[in-house]
């Protein structure tokens, strides 16, 4: 049995050793086949997902067609969901995931990530002819909409806030425009989409974190010329405009940091 086991070791061993050498060539077998398979949820607007003709459009959806136009290809989407959606990766069921997949630590450990290409922050946001709050430490005592298992919830609650529960960020809003709660703590490319879709609705963010959150295109480790033609890709359509144009179709506003 022993040397049933050696074998195994070796085999593994080798299979290992020439892993990274395959993935690295993903990029040449992209060009070959003209098209770059991205991974998506398609469920999950305005980043991806189907409008009322069955069509496939959002803001990663657009920036993942311009990453693969910058590379000579075309975008194929595969659409998923979140939950095997970077396990499709694993499966080599496409070459990357743009789908709003935040950039962390853990993740970092078995993915490689392009520049961060959209940045998210926690953003206060309160009626519209309300001026006794104008930052976080002024919800002392005041009523927060928010998701109660939520990071958003627990900031409104570490500012002294009363939380107020609710189902999500429409539910949330709503209550703050009918002034059953003073305030929402939520995203702020959330409340960029409300505004662009609902630009009459009387409610303004007054504060936001200093720290953002940011995502960016996801892809296996091992494959860096690919990793360094989609960073290009995204100098160049932030460069040339591309990037500005999608932004500000979506969210009316610069979205990139």
């Amino acid at each position: 049995m022993n040397w049933l086991k050696t074998l195994a070791l070796a085999a593994a061993l080798q299979a290992t050793a020439l892993a990274p050498a395959l993935a690295g060539e993903n990029l040449a077998a992209v060009t070959q086949a003209g098209v770059l398979k991205i991974g998506t949820e398609g469920t999950y607007a305005p980043f991806t997902y189907h409008d009322t003709s069955g069509k496939l459009v959002g803001f990663d959806v657009e920036i993942g067609e311009a990453i693969a136009g910058r590379l000579g290809v075309k975008a194929e989407f595969l659409e998923g969901k979140w939950d095997g959606l970077i396990a499709g990766l694993d499966a080599n069921r496409y070459d990357a995931v743009i789908n709003q997949v935040g950039i962390t630590e853990e993740r970092k450990k078995k993915y490689d990530f392009s520049e961060p290409y959209i940045a998210s922050k926690a953003a206060l946001i309160v009626r519209e002819d309300d001026d006794s709050i104008k930052g976080f430490d002024d919800l002392k005592g005041k009523k927060s909409a928010q998701s109660l298992t939520s990071n958003f919830g627990r900031l409104a609650e570490q500012s002294g806030a009363e939380l107020v529960g609710t189902d999500g960020f429409d539910q949330s809003i709503q209550l703050v425009l009918t002034g059953r709660a003073d305030a929402t703590i939520n995203d702020s490319l959330s409340f960029l989409d409300f505004k662009k879709q609902k630009p009459d609705a009387k409610v303004k963010i007054v504060a936001t974190q200093e720290g953002a959150d940011y995502s960016g295109v996801i892809i296996r480790k091992g494959e860096p010329e690919l990793l360094e033609a989609i960073n290009k890709a995204l100098a160049e359509i932030k460069a040339d405009g591309t990037y500005l144009a999608i932004s500000e179709k979506y969210f009316g506003q610069d979205v990139s940091k």
